[in-house]
């Protein structure tokens, strides 16, 4: 967390507009149980909750919910609310924080200032221009790429503001005695000794075939392991390119575009120019007189100010000129021979004098050279557009009543009927069926819809076009009948026998050692063919950290017994059995550790700031009170959530 605190307080600010930061920064704060919180009576309509002065509306979350869904489809495209699912909550009491915040600030007359909001907004990116300083017009298309309005920047902006101001000093300047730290410290240098030995289940295959009776039984049972989930059978027809191929463009459409576009096919002419635009005549006639003496247009203008970056135009069309320096500027500039200084001549921009240093003319394409190219653009373009106006006249045709099979037959769709498939396309009647992979979402929603549901048109990805979707039959889960699955039912029943039968050696096998009998005896003495024999263990603690949440089971269990205790852990894979006996203990010490010590008391004082921010924004809710609307909460995630 105080690294989250660091990173925020030196952002650039760019990557922090998104929900993920309130989620990232706010989210750890969020208060199980606070006991000022309140149903939601007296918050006006659309008011999910109120901190003090400041309140949290429906339609700021739907906004943050949808930031947050741009950012989740860049790592993930089909994602779709209900994946937001899990976060929700957690996004809530995120933004009912961040309110809490402001709230206690605007009590206490510690809001920053409009001059300080102002400061930082300057140093967003691409909010400059290209004289280094801010430009109105530069923030204006910030803030259209980020989706964003002035006011929601400036109070981000004020939520990060008051995090460095009050939040990270109370992080960040924790101190945790060396004292505090030493014994736990030492605790992570305790050495544990032990054995671990495996009672394999392959061990325990071997017995008499199981009769009809066992089967039956253990069917019973266990029927919900062989639990088949539900399928649907899925009627597809696809809306493409299949049902466009007659739409072309005419002779007269083709013509009319080549006409319409002449400044691409027609050829045309850039020049690459020089120019030096002043704020007065003077200087100008000053320049162009320098200019007409001869050498470097760039040495004339030197004396002005400008380098020879300065006045490098580069080529320009007739248009791009018009744009830059106004139309009396592009006519004379364009009217003059290659090599001619032109100016002085008034612009948009003051006084400018220009050389053409070079003309460079493009012959045009004939129509007939260019057919090929522009048949195929318009082909494309009315296919697109016959396309939307097929998917139209479709989604009329079914909101008017019209089943799916009435609606493939009038419009001419191949349909495609699925076996009966899972949820994941599977069939598990016809193991060979494969679902082309452009239906995978298709399918999804498939399950998602209710049988008696109208038909819809599914989007497919990869621009394949469209689908019209219809649920046909609709198979309950249900366990697989045993005549089907009698082989698989019989495996599973010798298993199962022999991993009981390896259980019960292994607890003989452990209570022996709990008797005190060393573990090597008594595997040993339990006569298993193919048993190892027991591998010795040594571990301090500190390795376990180390191993990052992925300890072995038997590890786990020589730190849960005391010294001469030996027990049981299951083995991954249901192969078998450990018995893991704990033969000695030899504390750590870490006052010739000054490293480790340092860095558990680095990691007590994080958790101590942490602990303080909550504190703090519990303190801050008691005192402001916090109205919150469960209901209301509950309402907007089902409306947020589902799509209405």
């Amino acid at each position: 967390m105080l690294a989250s605190f660091r990173r925020l307080s030196k952002s650039k600010y760019g990557t922090a507009f998104a929900v993920v930061f309130l989620v990232a920064i706010l989210a750890s704060f969020a208060l199980a149980d606070v006991s000022s919180f309140r149903q939601g009576g007296g918050l006006s309509q659309g008011v999910l909750a109120r901190v003090g002065s400041e309140q949290l509306t429906e339609a700021e979350l739907s906004n943050i919910m949808q930031r947050e869904l741009t950012r989740l489809r860049e790592q993930k495209p089909d994602a779709t609310y209900a994946d937001l699912a899990p976060q929700f909550d957690q996004i809530v009491n995120s933004l009912i924080q961040e309110r809490t915040l402001r709230a206690y600030a605007a009590e206490h007359g510690l809001l920053p200032s409009k001059k300080l909001i102002d400061a930082e907004i300057v140093k967003l990116p691409g909010v400059r221009g290209l004289d280094g300083r801010f430009s109105g017009a530069a923030y204006q298309s910030f803030l259209q790429q980020q989706r964003l309005t002035d006011g929601q920047v400036r109070s981000e902006i004020m939520t990060i503001l008051l995090q460095r101001l009050l939040l990270s000093p109370l992080v960040a300047n924790t101190r945790i005695p060396t004292g505090v730290a030493r014994p736990y410290a030492s605790m992570l240098l305790e050495e544990r000794e032990g054995e671990v030995a495996l009672i394999p289940a392959q061990a325990f295959r071997a017995g008499p075939a199981p009769t009809g009776a066992d089967l039956q039984r253990f069917y019973t049972e266990n029927r919900q392991r062989y639990l088949v989930p539900e399928q649907r059978v899925l009627r597809i027809a696809r809306i493409g390119n299949d049902q466009l191929a007659g739409v072309a463009p005419s002779e007269q459409e083709i013509t009319a575009y080549y006409n319409a576009n002449q400044a691409t096919y027609g050829g045309g002419e850039t020049r690459v120019l020089s120019r030096a635009s002043v704020p007065n005549r003077a200087q100008a006639e000053q320049i162009a007189q320098r200019a007409r003496a001869g050498g470097n247009f760039a040495a004339a203008a030197a004396p002005a100010g400008f380098s020879a970056a300065d006045v490098s135009l580069g080529p320009q069309s007739r248009q791009e000129l018009l744009g830059l320096a106004g139309a009396q500027v592009a006519a004379q500039v364009f009217g003059a021979p290659s090599g001619a200084i032109v100016g002085p001549v008034q612009s948009s921009t003051g006084w400018d004098v220009i050389r053409v240093e070079s003309v460079n003319r493009t012959a045009g394409r004939s129509l007939a050279a260019v057919r090929a190219e522009i048949a195929a653009k318009l082909t494309a373009d009315k296919r697109k557009e016959a396309l939307t106006d097929l998917v139209t006249k479709v989604e009329d045709e079914i909101a008017d009543g019209r089943n799916f099979s009435e609606v493939a037959a009038a419009n001419r769709l191949q349909v495609t009927q699925t076996p009966a498939i899972t949820a994941g396309g599977q069939a598990p009647g016809n193991p060979s069926f494969e679902l082309p992979p452009e239906y995978a979402q298709a399918v999804k929603d498939g399950f998602q819809m209710s049988p008696d549901d109208d038909p819809v048109v599914e989007t497919l990805p990869g621009g394949a076009g469209y689908a019209l979707l219809a649920v046909g039959e609709v198979v309950p889960a249900a366990a697989s009948p045993l005549a089907q699955i009698r082989g698989r039912v019989e495996a599973d029943f010798i298993a199962k026998r022999a991993l009981d039968r390896a259980k019960a050696v292994a607890n003989a096998v452990v209570a022996k050692g709990n008797a005190g009998v060393p573990l090597s005896r008594a595997v040993a003495d339990s006569k298993v063919a193919g048993a190892p024999a027991p591998a010795p263990l040594k571990v301090r603690r500190l390795q376990l950290a180390q191993l990052q949440g992925r300890v072995p089971p038997p590890l786990q269990m020589l730190f849960s017994l005391s010294a001469g205790k030996a027990r049981l852990v299951a083995a991954p894979n249901n192969d078998g059995y450990f018995a893991v006996k704990l033969n000695r203990i030899t504390p750590g010490d870490a006052t010739t550790q000054p490293t480790l010590i340092a860095q558990v008391q680095t990691d007590f004082n994080r958790a101590a700031g942490e602990e303080l921010a909550v504190q703090f924004l519990a303190a801050a809710q008691k005192e402001l009170g916090v109205t919150r609307n469960d209901a209301a909460i509950a309402a907007a995630r089902q409306r947020l959530l589902s799509g209405s």
